[in-house]
């Protein structure tokens, strides 16, 4: 990019003309400081305000332009003071509703007054009506004054209004010279796909020439959007492999130790590892027995054995004399892999300990002496990042449920144990399948091994959809599960996203199926439960003292209990794929046959009947994984949108999968022969975020 766009594009908002200071501060703080801030900010969706609908033409759940005269205009107050607005073109009428409005606004809608509004219009009692439309009053004799092109609809910062983002991204986008040269790809990259220069796909974005120009960018099939998706990527996979390539100047402690006892745990398990087992454990080996930090994600499916993979490896941290510390994201996972490695490493006399926020002070001060003095295993949540613990020598940190924690916190575990200038090796844990083309974005910091076999013996879950109108068999038949001595969960769910109106969910439910079965012993878990309540639930359902446990989705992370082999999620419609998957993977864990019964509620819509048909058809957690992508996006995937996973301006990563292929290969093109360039396209598109590159 030549100097002068450089300096232009670093220009601040207040430069603008057209807009001052107040309104400056205001999309500083929004991130849109400089110029080329706003060349950047693109559109969610474009309206057309080119033509104007006649009433009787205007067609529900479809926006339009239209214009009409006040035949009525009055106040309501029923359940919530509304002012309803009557208008009428000569061809039909249409209502206009308003729930917040000032005494000012209802004054201006006057008998016989003209009003040019825009909205999506939806079935009402009598007509047509539009909630809370963009509305002009026109004098009597006031022509209509159309827009002349596509009006584009941006991201609005909070405090900033839709028209007042317009204008500035339009202010600034007039400054960019018609010859501007923005490009940062190579020619020959450009032709060979046929795009856009970058400027002007800029302009096509900001600005589409025509109705179908707009439709072509929202579906994804417009060349200047694939083009500047293409470059978005690259950026993102960029700023995570040079801040791989960071972490990778790091020194780590070389770690060979632990054959011996590796052998004498794997003969102690009441199992046989698998193949796949086996060959992650190999790539951890490798790994540990290097000079450079190890930086690598396990995923597994639920039940794959992660949780012994890690085990094994801490083994050789041990055994070379430094110090393990596991990671969980809430107390009740991080006590069952207390559980797992004691039961694992006590006959091996290796010293675990314990560190939650809910021990007490002496318990607390106990924990972090024996964690200073070099106790080989250190488990636990969050609290494991407090200023307070020091490692006397930590070789290897296993962060479980990845996406649960931000990148912030998997850094800090890092640079909290390090010894000297060495830093310790990471180990990331996932049960969450994540799809091919989310990783290479998401996670291109780390290598990625996969566990893509169940442990022999496991038989598949079988998972059937029902209708609400049939909970009654549902009911009976945990009767039956649990008078065969078996156990069963019942997870309630909500659309809210509510703690205390979940919990009042599951509590009624609870109440229901006590009276429905009053044989059984039912247990309750919730989200306003207290942290130690819940877990003294969850831990006598793991013991065999409770037959059903109604639970909210709190139990999506949870212990494993193999005598449970029925799980019936109820209005299974309401979640997504990954978290239904997830759910369901709480059975399945012994060696009898278990079910999973998604109770849905008629009618579904055609994203809930996809959702559920997908979990019928298989098992497989990465196929659904691919599926939920495409349905609902990568942050929901993930089941979080926390801080450190990216956020794309353009991009899609399920509809350009197949640019990921091109967008690794010429990153490690520009890595090697322009790293410079490769730098600049981080500032240009991650801006800010880019400092996890110098994490």
């Amino acid at each position: 990019m030549q100097d002068g766009l450089r300096e232009l594009a670093a220009r601040p908002v207040g430069s603008i003309p057209g807009i001052g200071r107040a309104f400056a501060a205001s999309l500083s703080e929004a991130g849109l400081g400089d110029v080329g801030a706003l060349w950047f900010h693109f559109p969610l969706r474009y309206e057309d305000r080119t033509a104007v609908t006649s009433i009787a033409a205007l067609k529900p759940k479809t926006q339009a332009q239209f214009e009409g005269v006040v035949e009525e205009a009055r106040v309501m107050f029923r359940r919530r003071r509304t002012l309803l607005v009557g208008l009428f073109d000569g061809s039909g009428r249409i209502t206009l509703r308003f729930f917040h409005f000032t005494q000012a606004q209802a004054e201006q809608f006057k008998v016989g007054a003209r009003v040019l509004c825009f909205g999506e219009p939806k079935p009402g009692l009598y007509n047509l009506e539009v909630v809370h439309p963009r509305y002009k009053i026109l004098g009597a004799e006031e022509a209509l004054a159309l827009a002349q092109e596509l009006t584009p609809v941006y991201p609005q910062p909070a405090g900033i209004g839709t028209q007042r983002i317009q204008k500035a991204v339009q202010a600034a986008l007039a400054l960019l010279p018609a010859d501007a040269d923005l490009e940062m790809l190579p020619a020959e990259w450009l032709s060979r796909r046929q795009w856009p220069s970058l400027a002007s796909a800029l302009r096509v974005l900001h600005r589409p020439a025509s109705r179908a120009d707009a439709e072509a960018i929202v579906a994804g099939k417009h060349p200047a959007r694939e083009r500047l998706a293409f470059e978005e990527l690259l950026a993102h996979h960029l700023s995570l492999r040079l801040r791989r390539e960071r972490l990778r100047q790091d020194k780590a402690p070389v770690l060979r130790g632990g054959a011996a006892r590796r052998t004498q745990l794997e003969q102690a398990l009441p199992f046989a590892l698998t193949a796949a087992q086996r060959r992650v454990l190999d790539e951890i080996d490798r790994d540990l027995a290097r000079r450079t930090p190890m930086l690598r994600l396990v995923q597994g499916d639920v039940g794959s054995g992660k949780t012994v993979v890690a085990a094994l490896a801490a083994l050789r941290v041990v055994d070379s004399g430094l110090q393990c510390a596991i990671m969980a994201p809430t107390e009740l996972l991080a006590e069952q892999h207390r559980r797992n490695f004691a039961r694992w490493f006590d006959p091996l006399g290796i010293d675990i300990v314990w560190l939650a926020s809910k021990l007490r002070v002496a318990e607390k001060r106990e924990a972090l002496a024996r964690i200073q003095a070099g106790a080989p295993i250190v488990i636990g949540t969050h609290a494991l990042l407090q200023e307070g613990v020091q490692y006397r020598g930590l070789g290897l940190s296993i962060v479980d449920e990845q996406h649960r924690f931000g990148v912030h916190q998997r850094l800090l575990l890092r640079e909290k144990g390090a010894i000297g200038d060495l830093r310790p090796h990471q180990l990331v844990l996932t049960a969450t399948p994540i799809p091919r083309t989310l990783a290479m974005t998401q996670f291109a910091d780390l290598d990625v091994s996969v566990i893509d076999e169940l442990p022999p013996g496991r038989k598949p879950i079988v998972t059937v959809t029902v209708s609400q109108q049939r909970r009654d068999e549902v009911v009976a038949r945990i009767g039956q599960q649990c008078a065969a001595g078996r156990q069963a969960y019942w997870v309630c769910t909500l659309i809210e996203e509510s703690d205390e109106v979940e919990a009042e969910a599951a509590e009624a439910t609870a109440a229901d199926l006590s009276a429905a079965l009053p044989g059984l012993r039912i247990g309750l878990a919730h989200g306003r439960m207290k942290s130690n309540e819940r877990a003294t639930v969850m831990a006598n359902f793991a013991a065999g003292e409770l037959d059903l446990l109604v639970a909210t989705t709190v139990i999506e992370v949870g212990v494993d209990v193999p005598n449970a082999s029925l799980m019936v999620i109820d209005n299974a419609e309401r979640l997504g794929l990954a978290q239904l998957h997830q759910l369901r993977g709480r059975v399945g864990r012994g060696s009898q046959e278990s079910s999973c019964v998604l109770l849905y509620k008629a009618p579904l819509s055609e994203m809930a009947r996809e959702r559920l048909a997908a979990l019928r058809e298989t098992t497989d957690g990465f196929r659904i994984a691919e599926r939920d992508l495409a349905l609902r996006g990568p942050g929901e995937v993930l089941g979080t949108r926390q801080t450190g996973m990216a956020s794309f301006k353009v991009a899609d990563l399920a509809r350009d999968a197949e640019l990921l292929a091109a967008v690794r290969d010429l990153a490690t093109r520009l890595l090697s022969e322009q790293p410079a360039l490769a730098s600049a396209l981080v500032e240009r598109w991650v801006g800010g975020a880019a400092r996890f590159a110098q994490a």
